[in-house]
């Protein structure tokens, strides 16, 4: 493993023309350190606390519990067959409270409530907490807890994590890595997304041999209140928050359109078509996808007039269209009849 880069106290600017364009993670110092709540957790958790609980409304709040026995780990039982955890509903001030209890256990249950919308929750907080790195309709999150790991994961959207209380360690793991991170079911998720099997605290090596490869490949920092980390287009991330109490907030964005369609249903709708085929065979559509979905050979319609390119020319609406309808109607057909 080794250190992301750090950039001390950029500035949004620097973020969009020089940092984000590396596709890759950076540790951006400082660059929430004025935000009232961070400004609170500098005199201590209970002044965040505190003052998270008085501006706090009474939404409801889902939120999640597991063992102690568990070390923190939102994931899966032993048997891989269910979650290792409860889900709940409570409001902020009062989950606040059961964090506080918690605290003085020796051996506390890992308490969570992640990815909540902040508005609801702490009505104003954009306001009085900007984020001028992200595009104006990134909509804060807030991940709040004490000592948990979520597990390695990824997310089709680039993403800015500011940390605003506690300390936070991020492991994060290249797009190229997901063969040796050994992701888990996709239809039994802790929160949505696919999660690697393997604890990145405590691996098995021996039951996840590949995963020594993906250590080499990952790159890890350390962030404490007012660090923001840079995690861009499915990276894989572990986060593991080490304080009693642990608050964050993340945004998500991504810049391209997303009216053409979803690329995690065309994976599906890939593994449904291809993945049973003969090896020939899926040799075969592997060069066909590299050639006209990844362009690995360039425009795969450079030859053609624009006027005969049909759905190989630059996707507009109407073409956009024309593809819908042709899939609509393929999978409308019975699998016999739709063999070309």
């Amino acid at each position: 493993m080794r250190n992301v880069q750090v950039f001390d106290h950029p500035s949004p600017e620097q973020f969009r023309g020089e940092i984000a364009s590396r596709d890759r993670p950076a540790l951006l110092r400082g660059i929430a350190s004025d935000w009232p709540l961070v400004q609170a957790t500098l005199q201590g958790d209970d002044a965040c606390m505190n003052l998270l609980a008085a501006r706090a409304a009474k939404t409801p709040i889902d939120v999640m519990r597991t063992e102690p026995s568990n070390e923190g780990r939102f994931h899966y039982t032993p048997d891989g067959q269910s979650l290792n955890f409860v889900r709940g509903r409570t409001d902020l001030p009062t989950f606040l409270a059961a964090i506080e209890e918690q605290a003085a256990d020796a051996e506390p249950f890992a308490l969570v409530a992640q990815g909540l919308i902040a508005e609801p929750v702490l009505p104003g907080f954009a306001a009085s907490h900007p984020m001028p790195f992200v595009p104006d309709d990134a909509t804060p999150r807030f991940w709040i807890g004490n000592a948990a790991k979520v597990a390695t994961h990824n997310d089709p959207a680039d993403n800015i994590a500011v940390v605003v209380a506690g300390r936070r360690r991020f492991t994060l793991f290249p797009p190229d890595q997901v063969a040796n991170l050994y992701l888990g079911p996709l239809h039994l998720t802790p929160a949505g997304t696919p999660v690697s099997m393997v604890h990145v605290t405590d691996p098995d090596l021996d039951r996840y041999p590949r995963f020594a490869d993906a250590l080499e490949a990952a790159e890890v920092a350390e962030l404490g209140p007012g660090d923001a980390m840079f995690i861009p287009y499915a990276w894989y991330h572990h986060v593991e928050a080490t304080a009693l109490f642990n608050m964050l907030v993340n945004y998500w964005w991504n810049p391209s359109r997303s009216d053409f369609g979803s690329p995690w249903d065309a994976m599906l709708h890939g593994m449904l078509g291809i993945r049973s085929l003969p090896a020939n065979q899926r040799a075969a559509w592997k060069a066909m996808f590299d050639h006209y979905v990844f362009m690995t050979d360039g425009d795969p319609a450079a030859h053609l007039p624009n006027a005969v390119a049909g759905v190989l020319g630059p996707m507009t609406e109407e073409r956009a269209q024309q593809i819908r309808k042709s899939l609509i109607q393929a999978l409308q057909r019975t699998p016999s009849s739709s063999q070309r």
